[in-house]
């Protein structure tokens, strides 16, 4: 177990450090100020825009997909650090072509989309022409359990027709969403309840498809990415249009989410990184009763245990995702279970911390605090709640010391 970084990532970290020194930090400001005074605040940002070319000028592209000709090549271990970065300001991965759920969408259609498939939309999604949706989460049933997900699609010829709501349907208010990720049900009756799900690509422009709201998030908008309410009233797209084939929903899924929540944690690790470095300048700064608020006995123990939560959180995600590189996704389950757990807390105590130092400030819009607690604790219901995760995690640890079956079948024998 070696978390040593090669040559190759090595280099793709100090690259990636150069740029966002020099083209990405200094216009965080710039990209707020154009969001803010935006007319539409859903059309794309005018630096986000200018800052692509040079991000893939500087092979700084698509750093994202493993085991690919397309990308750089790297496995979850090595995009670790890389992800981390980016996350000290989240909307950096756009410019680089690493943001949710893009990455998941892309690695969703190389690894179980048709060459069609992959000419049609996985070729502009890489070259960052268009953007995607994953459409699985629902608002009239608990879809913390997937099996609950209610929307059907149907075989009618050579159709699939789709009827159904989603909600927290992430990238649908980006105008540039060209593709949609669906999930629903085409075996209803299926016993085995994990082969009733499919996923199926629905273009943007498909009749019957309408966007009924933007959600907020904390009073946030999230343009011009956001988070849509959407209806399917008799969808209809082409029979082909089916990843992978009927009842293969929840194996895709299980193929996207892990490196997905790998991404999730390293990003918030790099979110926590910067809430961490606000909180020491600012204790640094601040002289509340005569003398600097770092010399407050809580301020330094917050400080401390801040450091030591970020680092076990890295050593667990890093750890993860050398699993999944050398187990895969399935037999790694447990290690991603305690990262999606871990990350999220640790990013939400990290940044309340921050918020805490910063007093009233913390809360206003003149640091960036405000939204990334928003980020934070998002983290902590997306992709599956902690409690699914700890459920989940607990049934695993219980049956390493329950009897085999076989011994049990005999003692009632």
């Amino acid at each position: 177990m070696d978390f040593s970084f090669s040559p190759k990532v090595q280099e793709l970290r100090a690259k990636l450090q150069a740029f966002m020194d020099e083209h990405v930090i200094p216009n965080d400001h710039l990209h707020h100020q154009q969001l803010a005074e935006a007319s539409d605040r859903w059309q794309p940002v005018p630096i986000t825009e200018a800052l692509k070319p040079k991000a893939r000028e500087a092979g700084l592209w698509n750093l994202f997909l493993p085991a690919s000709s397309h990308g750089a090549g790297l496995t979850n271990l090595e995009y670790a650090p890389l992800a981390e970065i980016m996350g000290r300001i989240p909307w950096s991965s756009e410019v680089f072509n690493c943001s949710a759920p893009d990455t998941g969408n892309m690695e969703t259609i190389e690894r179980y989309g048709t060459e069609e498939h992959k000419a049609r939309w996985l070729k502009p999604l890489l070259a960052g022409e268009i953007r995607s949706c994953f459409a699985m989460t629902e608002p009239d049933v608990a879809s913390s359990d997937a099996t609950n997900i209610q929307t059907r699609i149907e075989r009618q010829g050579d159709h699939y027709v789709i009827n159904g709501r989603k909600w927290w349907s992430s990238g649908a208010g980006d105008p540039r969403c060209a593709i949609f990720i669906v999930m629903g049900k085409t075996d209803p009756d299926n016993p085995d309840k994990h082969r009733q799900q499919s996923m199926i690509l629905v273009p943007r422009d498909t009749r019957g498809l309408t966007i009924k709201r933007m959600l907020p998030v904390f009073g946030f908008d999230d343009a011009p990415h956001g988070h849509a309410e959407l209806v399917f009233d008799n969808v209809r797209v082409p029979a082909e249009n089916i990843l992978l084939g009927e009842g293969r929903g929840f194996e895709i899924a299980q193929g996207r989410l892990g490196p997905g929540r790998i991404h999730h944690c390293m990003r918030a690790i790099g979110l926590a990184e910067r809430a961490l470095e606000m909180m020491c300048k600012r204790s640094l700064e601040r002289r509340p009763f005569g003398k600097p608020l770092a010399d407050q006995g809580v301020i330094i123990d917050r400080i401390a245990r801040a450091r030591i939560m970020i680092d076990q959180a890295r050593l667990l995600t890093l750890h993860a995702a050398w699993r999944m590189d050398t187990v895969g996704n399935k037999e790694a389950r447990a290690d991603i279970a305690q990262i999606k757990v871990t990350a999220g807390e640790m990013a939400c105590q990290v940044v309340d911390w921050a918020i805490q130092a910063h007093g009233a400030a913390g809360v206003t819009e003149d640091f960036a605090l405000a939204y990334m607690f928003k980020i934070a604790r998002t983290l902590r219901i997306v992709d599956g709640p902690d409690e699914v995760h700890r459920f989940q995690l607990g049934r695993m640890e219980l049956n390493k010391y329950r009897p085999p079956r076989n011994s049990q079948a005999g003692a009632a024998a």
